[in-house]
C-alpha cells in the first residue's frame, strides 16, 4: 500500500465520494452518502462484501431505542458510554465515546425505517459490561445477514458497488488532499480513479502477522478468526499521510470458538450459567469478565484448548444465533445425561469434572463468588441434559487505528484533520482502549454503523461543497 504524488497524474474516471471497503462500514457510508444526494462507489477487493461482520453474530449495542422501550428496557446515551467507559477502565477517547453512544440508536432506526432492516432487540440474556439489555440484531441473528441486508439496501439506493477490485495505491497532493487512487483488477490491470471525499472503511491490520506481532503480540499465532482482508491499508496509509494513530495494542479477542470446526459459540453459554474447563477437567478463571480477555485466558491452558459446559436450558437460548445451530449440525455440541458420560465424550477425567460441576452448582445455590471472583448468585443450577463444546481462543479484530473526530474525519498528529480523508470501523481507533479487556461487546459493529453513517454523510457535504467551489 503506498502513497504517490498526485501531481501531473491523469484520471480515467472520477466519483464524488469513494469508499474502500465494503463491510458494514463502508455500506453504511454509501448509505449515508447517497441520503446526502452524492453519488458515491464502493470498491471491495473480494468477489462479494462480507468483511469481519460476516463471520459475526451481526449485533449492536444501541441505547434508547424504540425496541428497548417497546421491552420495557429503560436506557440512555449517557447511560451506554459510562458502560463503554467502565469496561475500558477510561482510557478511551471520551468525545468518541459520547459521539457514537448518542449516534448508534438513531442510525439502526434510521436502518429500520429508510432501508427496512428488520432489526430487533435481543431480548433473554444480557451481555458482559451492559447494564441494560442493549445488543440489537436482526432475525437469524447472523452478521452474515447484517452483510445480506447492507448491501442489498446500498445497491437499491443507488450506490455503485465494484467488487474484485483492490485499492492499492493513493495519489495525494503536496497539502495531503486525496486526489484519488489506483484500483488493480484479479487480471493485472489497473484504472486510476478520482475522489473528492474518500473514506477508508478497509478494516484494521488482524490479517496482517507482522502488524499483529508489532502491536498485540499476546496473539501472535493465536487463531485468526476475522476477514483476511484485514491487511492493515488504512493503517499504513494512515501513517504515511501522517495521521494520528491511537491505541493499537487494543483488539477483540474471544474464547469459545470451537474447535476444530472454527465456528463461534456465543457467549449466553457462559452468561447464562455454563463454565469452561480446561484439559484436566478444572475451571481457570472468571468467565463472565468478557469473552474478549477470555481469549488469552484459554490459549494459556493446556494446548490452548478448553471447553464451555452448558445445559440444555442455555442451549435454547444459544439457538437463536445461527453459528451455534451450525456447530450443532456439525457435531461441536455434544450431549449427554450425566457429568460422567459427558467426561467420556471429551476425553476429561470424569472425576474431577463432576466435582468441578457440583461445586459449581453448590456456589449457585448458596450465592457464593468462587476464588476467580465470579459471583454465583441468582444464577440457575445446570439440569441433565449436559452439553460441551471444546473452544479455543481467537483474535477477531483489532480496535486501534486512526484518530478521527466527531465527523469521523481522519486527524493528524498535530489534531488537524486531513483535507478529505474519513475513516470508519476497524480503519478508526475505536473506543475499547488498548486491551482485550477494553472491549465491551459489540464495540466493533458499534462503531462500524455510526463512524460510517457520519464518514458518509461528511464525506458527502464535503464533495458537494468541492463541486460548488466552496471548499
Amino acid at each position: 500500500m503506498s502513497v504517490l504524488p498526485a501531481e501531473g497524474v491523469s484520471f480515467a474516471a472520477e466519483a464524488p465520494v469513494v469508499i474502500i471497503g465494503a463491510g458494514a462500514a463502508g455500506l453504511t457510508a454509501a448509505l449515508a452518502a447517497r441520503a446526502g444526494g452524492l453519488d458515491a462507489l464502493v470498491i471491495e477487493r473480494d468477489p462479494e462484501p462480507r468483511g469481519s461482520t460476516a463471520l459475526s453474530a451481526g449485533l449492536i449495542p444501541a441505547a434508547g431505542t424504540r425496541w428497548q422501550r417497546a421491552a420495557g428496557v429503560e436506557d440512555s446515551a449517557p447511560a451506554f458510554a459510562a458502560d463503554i467507559m467502565a469496561k475500558a477502565q477510561g482510557a478511551s477517547d471520551a468525545a468518541l465515546v459520547e459521539t457514537v453512544s448518542r449516534a448508534a440508536g438513531p442510525a439502526l432506526e434510521w436502518l429500520a425505517d429508510s432501508y427496512g432492516l428488520p432489526i430487533g432487540l435481543v431480548d433473554d440474556f444480557r451481555y458482559p459490561g451492559h447494564s441494560v439489555l442493549r445488543m440489537h440484531g436482526l432475525p437469524s441473528r447472523s452478521g452474515a445477514e447484517l452483510m445480506d441486508r447492507l448491501r442489498e439496501a446500498a445497491v437499491c439506493a443507488g450506490a455503485e458497488l465494484v467488487c474484485d477490485a483492490n485499492a492499492t495505491a493513493l495519489f495525494v497532493h503536496r497539502d495531503g488532499n486525496v486526489a484519488g487512487l489506483v484500483v488493480r483488477r484479479p487480471d493485472g490491470s489497473e484504472e486510476h480513479l478520482a475522489c473528492r471525499s474518500l473514506v477508508l472503511a478497509c478494516g484494521g491490520y488482524g490479517g496482517d502477522t507482522m502488524l499483529v506481532s508489532r502491536h498485540v503480540p499476546e496473539m501472535a499465532g493465536a487463531l485468526y478468526f476475522g476477514h483476511a482482508g484485514n491487511q492493515g491499508d488504512a493503517l499504513r496509509w494512515g501513517e504515511a499521510l501522517g495521521a494520528a494513530t491511537r491505541h493499537l495494542a487494543g483488539y477483540q479477542g474471544h474464547g469459545s470458538v470451537a474447535h476444530p470446526h472454527g465456528i463461534l459459540i456465543t457467549w449466553a453459554t457462559i452468561t447464562e450459567g455454563g463454565v469452561q474447563v480446561n484439559a484436566e477437567g478444572r475451571r481457570f478463571s472468571d468467565e463472565t469478565r468478557g469473552y474478549s480477555e477470555q481469549a488469552t485466558v484459554v490459549l494459556a491452558q493446556p494446548g490452548g484448548i478448553a471447553w464451555t459446559v452448558f445445559d440444555d436450558r442455555i442451549a435454547g437460548i444459544a439457538r437463536q444465533f445461527e453459528d451455534f445451530r451450525q456447530a450443532e449440525a456439525a457435531g461441536a455440541v455434544l450431549s449427554a445425561q450425566n457429568s460422567s458420560e459427558l467426561a467420556r465424550q471429551a476425553g476429561l477425567p470424569a472425576e474431577a469434572l463432576a466435582a468441578t460441576l457440583d461445586a459449581v452448582d453448590r456456589m449457585k445455590r448458596s450465592g457464593l463468588t468462587d476464588s476467580f471472583g465470579r459471583c454465583f448468585a441468582g444464577v440457575p443450577e445446570l439440569q441433565a441434559p449436559l452439553h460441551a463444546v471444546r473452544v479455543t481462543g481467537a483474535l477477531f479484530h483489532t480496535q486501534g487505528g486512526l484518530v478521527v473526530d466527531r465527523s469521523a474525519r481522519v486527524l493528524r498528529r498535530d489534531g488537524r484533520p486531513l483535507p478529505n480523508l474519513f475513516a470508519a470501523g476497524g480503519a478508526a481507533c475505536g473506543v475499547s482502549g488498548a486491551t482485550a479487556a477494553g472491549y465491551l461487546s459489540g464495540n466493533g459493529l458499534l462503531t462500524a454503523i455510526t463512524l460510517g453513517r457520519l464518514s458518509g454523510a461528511a464525506a458527502a457535504r464535503l464533495a458537494a461543497s468541492r463541486a460548488h467551489g466552496s471548499a
